[in-house]
């Protein structure tokens, strides 16, 4: 089993450094046909741009894309030098004036730099794209599994305590895993702030992406391929992890099944078919520019259809969302149907142990995360004013730059670089606990008007402490089970995993009455804190 383990290290890591070096390689030889495409792609019509262009950018080669960047931000602000100059001449008229603002360019030389450089590419990726694809994907996969199924296979029987978890590199914050840290962060950056560097992982999907959707791959494509196979890879861990405990099982299933389906093939076949892709199961606020005006506009512009995604999507966050928790608590989502709980609970299993369960972990919690949905609500709200008013602005801050700011800060630094990133460090649901505001909608109900509810038999309760360490949202469920008191809170996912690893059945998630739901008495916080601790305290 060690030696099918060491080649599966191997191959893996193989595979992961052919994938990662297909940045670095290659080169891009623009000519003037690929420029015209660029221009009719990017809406671009200035004759300076062209003339500018074609003199600097083609009949020349260009060693790697950021050379090929620079040349084209240079490109792009002599154009726009040009076209200020001649909106702001002295003797012209206005209609003159007005035609040549109309010529400055506004796309980002970034996006300019990737089309024109997958258009551009050469070298040994771009000329064997499907061997290339084999060398990343297809080693990275099959090195992940050899090395994963005999690990888990060899964790006994059902329940993982005493597996070492605390002991090895990867999982308990070492080496391993703050290499693993860096290179999650870096692969979100530059998926997020430099995607002119993902031409060649886009080269190696392209075959796959014209079978779906009848286009060339995007950097996005290559993230939601990327999102499904590793999710599917670690579920196959998953499966053998708990495969004693048939929750574990559907719920997994279910996590692939809506990722898979919904989140990456719908969207890319209706893509195909002409019409507004939009992931079905993605509920506003976490689905946070669905009131955009862009996407408003979109969905009114795509006659019934479009209209039906629009009533589908109010209706799913308005009445499907908290009728749902009422009767299966917010696990039916975070734990069955989202796509970041789904990444979570399949790559993020390994850093589970990690999720702090101190007090000061828990105000910060609180604190952050209703803060985000309070940000959601106050964007969209003035989103919608702008809709309708026409108004740019609202109490003097432009709306524009609240999108701006939440999309930069929420939407791609915290959702993003540090809700996967952060795994190995600080736990697997560092996005669904401190940031989605989603999760805190959800929590809200689940508090307050749930069904859904975790019971404890305190009398079985060895204080082992299993279900405490393994909660990946910071619960210290072992103060509860002690006590034999339920668990409602409203951060808890209902992953079930806290009653997989209990060695003496414990813990059970149950829906009932709401009757008797709420512990008489208090609400733990930790071993020995609770709630009315805190507030005497105050």
């Amino acid at each position: 089993m060690r030696r099918v383990q060491q080649l599966g290290i191997v191959l893996f890591l193989m595979g992961l450094f052919t994938f990662s070096s297909t940045v670095f390689v290659g080169h891009f030889s623009p000519n003037k046909a690929q420029l015209t495409t660029l221009m009719a792609e990017k809406g671009i019509t200035s004759k300076v741009f062209e003339s500018i262009a074609i003199e600097a950018l083609t009949n020349r080669s260009f060693k790697n894309i950021n050379e090929l960047k620079t040349s084209l931000s240079v490109v792009v602000e002599s154009t726009n030098t040009v076209h200020r100059a001649a909106s702001k001449k002295k003797g012209s008229t206005k209609a003159e004036r007005k035609e040549a603002y109309g010529y400055i360019i506004y796309s980002n030389p970034k996006d300019l730099a990737f089309v024109l450089g997958k258009a551009s590419a050469k070298g040994l990726v771009a000329e064997n794209s499907l061997l290339f694809f084999w060398l990343s994907f297809g080693l990275g996969v099959l090195g992940a599994l050899l090395f994963i199924v005999p690990q888990v296979i060899t964790e006994g029987p059902k329940g993982i305590k005493n597996n070492g978890i605390y002991k090895q590199s990867s999982t308990s914050r070492g080496l391993i895993a703050w290499g693993v840290f860096a290179y999650l962060v870096s692969f979100y950056l530059l998926l997020y702030f430099a995607p002119h560097y993902a031409i060649h992982w886009t080269l190696l999907l392209d075959p796959i992406s014209y079978a779906l959707n009848g286009g060339a791959a995007s950097h996005w494509f290559v993230y939601g391929f990327m999102y499904c196979v590793v999710m599917v890879v670690m579920a196959i861990r998953m499966y053998i992890k708990y495969r004693h405990v048939n929750y574990q099982l559907l719920r997994t299933t279910s996590v692939l099944f809506f990722q898979i389906v919904f989140a990456f093939l719908i969207p890319e076949i209706m893509t195909r078919l002409q019409l507004p892709a939009t992931d079905f199961k993605n509920a506003f606020p976490l689905d946070y520019d669905f009131f955009f005006s862009w996407n408003l506009n979109k969905l009114i512009n795509s006659g019934g259809f479009g209209l039906f995604i629009l009533v589908w999507g109010i209706v799913l966050t308005l009445v499907v969302v908290p009728v749902m928790v009422y009767f299966f608590g917010k696990r039916w989502y975070c734990s069955w149907v989202c796509g970041c709980g789904g990444l979570a609970e399949t790559l993020g299993d390994p850093y589970r142990q990690h999720s702090s369960k101190s007090l000061f972990s828990w105000k910060v919690e609180r604190w952050l995360v209703h803060g985000v949905l309070v940000f959601a609500v106050i964007m969209t709200a003035a989103t919608l004013y702008s809709f309708f008013t026409g108004h740019s602005s609202l109490m003097g801050i432009r709306t524009q730059s609240i999108q701006n700011t939440y999309s930069f800060l929420i939407g791609a630094i915290f959702a993003g670089v540090i809700g996967t990133g952060f795994y190995p460090i600080f736990g697997n649901r560092v996005w669904c606990r401190f940031g989605c505001p989603l999760a805190a909608y959800l929590g809200f109900v689940q508090r307050f008007k749930s069904r859904f509810r975790i019971t404890t038999n305190g009398g079985q309760c060895i204080s082992c402490g299993n279900c405490s360490t393994y909660c990946e949202m910071g619960i210290d469920v072992r103060a509860y089970a002690q006590k034999g008191e339920n668990i409602v809170r409203s951060s808890c996912v209902g992953c079930g995993v806290c009653s997989a690893v209990c060695p003496r059945g414990v813990l059970k998630l149950e829906q009932g009455p709401e009757d008797g739901r709420i512990n008489p008495t208090e609400i733990l916080l930790g071993n020995d804190v609770s709630l009315i601790d805190l507030l005497h305290k105050k």
